[in-house]
């Protein structure tokens, strides 16, 4: 008999299935992708999160209020000047006025 490899962590997530799961290759930070022989569904088994913690978050953005630039405060982290604009668009929507 040949070696049968079940992975009870392959589920398709659009149809739900178990069975009928493939490797797919990996992506491009190294994960393992895999198929859904019956949807045709391709995803990811366990993702990486690139997010910034909430701490680099917030300093960012009291620094950006401190007086420096966005692109200043992103030089200053290792990250792009965009990166902070964005959070300082989303924390102004989320401040009441």
């Amino acid at each position: 008999m040949g070696n049968i490899k079940i992975e009870e962590n392959k589920i398709c997530p659009k149809c739900g299935k178990t069975e009928g799961q493939n490797n797919f290759g990996f992506n491009r930070s190294g994960t393992q992708r895999c198929r859904c022989k019956e949807c045709g569904c391709t995803y990811t088994l366990e993702p990486k999160r690139r997010a910034y913690p909430e701490e680099v978050r917030g300093l960012a953005i009291k620094e950006f209020y401190a007086g420096v630039s966005g692109r200043g405060v992103g030089k200053i982290h290792g990250m792009s000047g965009s990166n902070v604009y964005n959070w300082i668009k989303k924390n102004r929507s989320g401040v009441d006025k």
